[in-house]
């Protein structure tokens, strides 16, 4: 493909990874178009005025046929996580949705992101998110599937469940999937990777995993997030009779993350969240200064919206009905 003016349509452009990769693509010199159910929620963004946007939802196949007309890239970065009773059916919609219309449009690439996931059986989430990748590979457009593991932003749903509950509990009563592994990476890490992705020759259509520089403990990660935010150590007891429904309607009541976010996100907690394989090295260059350990992940997150533990304030994240990725 084209290492210019790439025409790149952005799905999820209202939401936590979607906003902050536009302004990415746009650096990159590639051409921008934003997609999103109501535009007046992009009116405000920064770069709006230098994108086209469209008005389009993935459950309407007929919304995204002028939405893709004269695009390249599709990224695929919406999921239906906390706006559906049955997001695995509505997910599969979504994407059976974006294949036809992709195909309409002639479109060359899409760039999906989803999560890292062992062998056998999984959450329902992250059997959803690898069904949409499946979907998406399958359809004979060349397809870039990045999976990634815990997201360390500010923002991120999976670093805002880590940081309220580290925030508010000193002492806590956890299921045994605290020490489960996981490798997170940074939202900055993510973005390079997910830009890159808009014009590097690859192989063939398949998935990469990528991921941060640490492998730890799902406690251990509540630990590091409260050394670098200036908490004492936590005292965390896991209790192995934990269901996920008592675990999803806890981190409901200590976090402000919505039942229906909750669940899946705790459901995907059952099994480790590691790369398999390390492929993206020989398609993708590292990050600027190498992949971000998840201390200074977190550093940069708390600073990004004032939280550093020097400023004496506590900032709690609201989710909205919508979520986007």
């Amino acid at each position: 493909m084209s290492d210019t003016n790439t025409r790149c349509l952005v799905t999820g452009a209202t939401g936590y990874i979607g906003g902050q990769l536009i302004p990415q693509l746009l650096d990159r010199g590639h051409s921008v178009r934003a997609l999103a159910r109501n535009p007046q929620k992009l009116r405000d963004r920064a770069w709006r005025d230098r994108i086209e946007v469209a008005r389009g939802d993935l459950a309407d196949r007929d919304s995204l046929t002028a939405a893709f007309e004269d695009v390249d890239v599709v990224y695929y970065l919406v999921h239906s996580m906390g706006s559906s009773s049955d997001f695995v059916r509505e997910e599969e919609r979504s994407a059976n949705n974006v294949v036809a219309a992709a195909r309409r449009a002639g479109v060359r690439r899409f760039v999906y992101l989803s999560g890292l996931h062992p062998d056998g059986e999984l959450s329902p989430h992250l059997r959803s998110r690898t069904a949409v990748g499946d979907i998406l590979i399958g359809s004979g457009i060349e397809t870039v599937v990045l999976q990634a593991g815990i997201v360390i932003g500010s923002g991120s749903a999976s670093f805002e469940m880590i940081r309220h509950l580290t925030d508010r509990l000193p002492v806590m009563t956890t299921p045994k999937w605290v020490h489960n592994k996981i490798q997170p990476i940074a939202v900055d890490d993510v973005l390079h990777y997910l830009a890159a992705a808009a014009d590097v020759p690859v192989p063939c259509s398949r998935t990469w995993d990528v991921g941060g520089p640490d492998v730890l403990e799902y406690g251990d990660a509540m630990q590091g997030y409260a050394d670098v935010a200036g908490l004492r150590r936590r005292v965390i007891v896991a209790l192995p009779l934990l269901t996920p429904s008592i675990a999803s309607w806890w981190v409901g009541l200590v976090t402000p993350i919505p039942s229906g976010l909750a669940r899946p996100l705790v459901e995907s907690l059952h099994c480790d969240a590691v790369r398999l394989e390390h492929d993206i090295d020989a398609l993708i260059s590292p990050p600027p200064g190498g992949p971000t350990p998840y201390r200074e992940s977190v550093r940069l997150a708390l600073a990004h919206d004032g939280t550093a533990p020097d400023d004496g304030r506590r900032h709690l994240f609201r989710f909205s009905s919508e979520q986007p990725q």
